[in-house]
């Protein structure tokens, strides 16, 4: 997929950055373009889009490239540091939300029926992404979600506060083993320092939930802003007093909500039931290629050749 957010890059975390180091590299060994496609392998022109700074490469081609060009892991490393959510083609509007994840010192989020980007495993992005491209649009999208994840998930990553409705863990998405795994991911991540994940439970009367899923957003400057979206576009606004005003019950929903430990045990409760029903659909995949197979003996048996069989005559009595 071709790059076309390029405003969102800056400093040394650029896909132009990693493509010239790349460039270096290979010129150094002296080797053309298609001289490296040919020992990666790939198409010539994979490697000329990586070095323009217009391809997301995958992590295994950086480690490729390492390895044929002798560079001692530089490109693994920087290709781990480089955000690559904003070089994948999205809208505009959300261009910008990813601008802001970037440099973000805190993000508090609400979210309902799906699991928020920030915490899907890839499996499940994966499965969310089908639903409108394929192939190696496909494979981009999940590897530039993954890597927006990093900075929130690394030692001393903003702090990062989600409250999940309770249709998040309960709508399937793919399959039961795919959400087990999920909630497994759910309760992992939940226990690093900086970040915390709450469930808004369903059957909990009087709960104040927000009308749609939203993020409060803080930047290093101090400016504040909600984020929500609605079908086609996302919505910005930094009005100090509109901002106070979700703050204020996004606290209040919060308090009102499971604690994490609480929400934690929700979530594993969870996990167990998708575990069982994936093994009750295993056990059930069984028995019926069982009853299969006894139907297409039972036919086959029919369908065989019958031969008259010699019986044994009776005795006759002696007078």
């Amino acid at each position: 997929m071709s790059r076309r957010n390029g405003g969102a890059e800056s400093g040394a975390s650029t896909a132009a950055v990693f493509g010239e180091v790349l460039r270096h590299f290979r010129e150094a060994a002296l080797l053309t373009q298609e001289a490296l496609a040919r020992q990666i392998p790939c198409d010539r022109s994979h490697v000329a889009r990586v070095e323009a700074g217009t391809r997301v490469p995958q992590d295994t081609f950086a480690k490729t490239c390492d390895e044929l060009l002798s560079t001692g892991g530089v490109l693994a490393r920087l290709w781990g540091r480089i955000d690559w959510y904003p070089q994948v083609e999205h809208p505009d509007w959300f261009r910008r939300r990813a601008e802001m994840d970037e440099v973000a010192t805190s993000l508090r989020e609400y979210q309902e029926r799906v699991i928020p980007g920030l915490l899907q495993t890839a499996d499940y992005a994966r499965s969310l992404f089908s639903r409108a491209v394929s192939g190696e649009e496909l494979e981009e999208r999940v590897r530039a979600r993954l890597s927006r994840q990093q900075r929130f998930l690394a030692e001393g990553g903003p702090l990062y506060i989600v409250v999940l409705d309770e249709s998040c863990l309960r709508n399937i998405l793919g399959s039961p083993a795919l959400m087990r795994d999920q909630c497994a991911h759910l309760l992992s991540v939940g226990r690093r320092p900086n970040i915390r994940i709450q469930v808004a439970p369903a059957d909990r009367l009087g709960l104040l939930r927000p009308s749609g899923s939203m993020s409060l957003i803080k930047l290093p400057d101090g400016r504040e802003w909600v984020y929500s979206e609605s079908l086609d576009r996302g919505h910005f606004n930094d009005d100090p007093a509109l901002f106070a005003s979700h703050s204020h019950s996004y606290d209040v929903l919060r308090a009102d909500a499971l604690s994490a430990p609480e929400s934690a045990a929700l979530i594993s409760d969870a996990m167990e039931r998708y575990e069982h029903h994936d093994r009750a659909r295993t056990q059930r995949g069984h028995v019926d290629q069982e009853h299969l197979q006894r139907r297409q003996r039972r036919q086959l048996h029919r369908n065989s050749p019958r031969f008259p069989r010699n019986r044994p005559r009776p005795r006759q009595q002696e007078p």
